[in-house]
This record gives C-alpha cells, sequence and structure tokens, in this order.
C-alpha cells in the first residue's frame, strides 16, 4: 500500500522521468536544444549518460522529500511552530518543483508537437 507521504515522490519521479524522455525525443528529432548549459553539452555529446544524469538527479531529489517527511513525522514536537514551518517549506517546496516540472514538459511537449 502506498503512503499518502509517498504521492509526491512518485509524482516528482514521474514528471522527471516525462522531462527525460520529452528532451531526449526533442534533441534526437525535432532539432530542439537543451536549456541547462550544463545539461546541453552532454545531451549533445552522449545521451545515454544524459538519461543517467537526469534520472539519478531526479530520485536523489525524490528521496529527499521521503527523508525529510519521515524525520518530520518521527519529530517528537509536532506542534511547534518549528514544526509546522519546516512542514509547510517542504511541502510549498515540492509542489513547487513539481509545478515546474509541469511547465517543463509542458514547453517540452509544445516543441515537439510544433
Amino acid at each position: 500500500m502506498v503512503k499518502l507521504q509517498m504521492v509526491p515522490s512518485f509524482l516528482l519521479v514521474a514528471m522527471g522521468l516525462a522531462d527525460c524522455l520529452t528532451t531526449v525525443l526533442g534533441v534526437s528529432f525535432s532539432g530542439a536544444s537543451e536549456l541547462n548549459p550544463v545539461m546541453e553539452g552532454i545531451v549533445n555529446t552522449n545521451i545515454g549518460a544524459f538519461v543517467a544524469i537526469k534520472i539519478a538527479a531526479t530520485i536523489a531529489i525524490a528521496l529527499t522529500y521521503v527523508l525529510a517527511s519521515k524525520m518530520l513525522t518521527n519529530s517528537p514536537t509536532q506542534t511547534s511552530k518549528l514544526f509546522k514551518f519546516s512542514s509547510a517549506v517542504l511541502k510549498v517546496g515540492y509542489g513547487g518543483i513539481i509545478a515546474f516540472f509541469c511547465v517543463v514538459v509542458m514547453n517540452n511537449l509544445a516543441i515537439l508537437l510544433a
């Protein structure tokens, strides 16, 4: 059974995979270019390395949410202001990352479909 705390991590990984796939398709078949200057050199020379780095980074970020969420859940002071603030920052941060990935994937799809 999937815990509700895992949903943001699953969404992040799904959006990261969609970004990776649409980027590879765009670069390989549509003449698109990667806007991240560090990753641009990699995607243009070694797509396999690009995919590995992109997926590893996405999974690492998703795991940070799981670990941070676990740490907060195990906190003995869940009613403190600091706990509530930390929990809110974690949720807003991950919401922002997922929203950013949505925009990136939509942009990539628009380029692929143009």
